[in-house]
């Protein structure tokens, strides 16, 4: 097929791409509705794979810029680092649609479920390996410490001045909000488990919402710390 001749649906792979979606709900329940909220259940659970698979994606380009951290491969990272934010935005919303899934057709799925559980998702062990938490850097943050090493520029002194830092200032504020989209994804996952599950564990034997709230943590430590100390020079500067 050339170009002239591509659809939008066989672009998309829309035919396939439909067909994805396989409730184990009885087609002939008496009420259809638990067959179309089972569906929405995997709709959301798909699409928040695919969005994994985009942010992962932007995220191992930004690390490739800070190999050579030029001025442009820097600006390049911050319009992925904010793609990367607005899409984890987007994931901590999805959440919220999912509030919408009504309890009783929930528990009359979940027995469907089995062993399977969003505890594992490849995908996302993978972006916390490289966004890290509260106890260790991620790759990303490490990959931008190399490559600040590299060049001789100092971290501190770059968080010191803010804008002043051009780039460097743009990329780390970048980090921070897909820094801050991740720890309310983690916490609006919490929320809605609570919400759905109370207590019970998971389907994959996990503690449910207790072994989701150990994992939500905020990425970039060092940087909160860094920007801390700068809030309280300028304080004490003021005073």
């Amino acid at each position: 097929m050339t170009s002239a001749e591509l659809t939008y649906a066989a672009y998309l792979k829309l035919d396939e791409l439909l067909q994805l979606q396989e409730p184990r709900t009885a087609q002939d329940d008496t009420d259809p509705t638990k067959v179309l909220s089972e569906q929405f259940f995997i709709v959301s659970h798909q699409t928040c794979e695919l969005w994994l698979k985009q942010i992962l994606g932007d995220l191992a380009a930004v690390e490739g810029h800070f190999r050579t951290m030029t001025t442009a491969d820097l600006e390049r990272s911050v319009d992925l680092l904010y793609r990367a934010g607005e899409l984890l935005r987007l994931l901590h919303e999805q959440l919220m649609a999912l509030e919408r899934l009504p309890l009783e057709d929930f528990a009359h799925f979940r027995q469907y479920l089995g062993s399977a559980s969003g505890a594992q998702s490849t995908q996302s062990h993978r972006l916390e390996w490289v966004l890290g938490n509260a106890k260790r850097a991620g790759s990303l943050f490490l990959a931008f410490r190399t490559g600040l090493e590299r060049t001789g520029a100092d971290l501190e002194e770059i968080v010191g001045a803010g804008v002043g830092a051009g780039s460097l200032h743009r990329v780390i504020e970048g980090m921070l909000r897909v820094g801050n989209g991740y720890f309310q994804w983690k916490l609006g996952h919490v929320g809605l488990v609570t919400k759905m599950i109370g207590e019970q564990r998971g389907t994959a034997g996990t503690s449910g919402a207790g072994y989701l709230m150990d994992r939500a943590t905020m990425p970039f430590t060092e940087l909160h710390e860094l920007r801390g100390k700068m809030h309280e020079r300028r304080q004490e500067q003021i005073g």
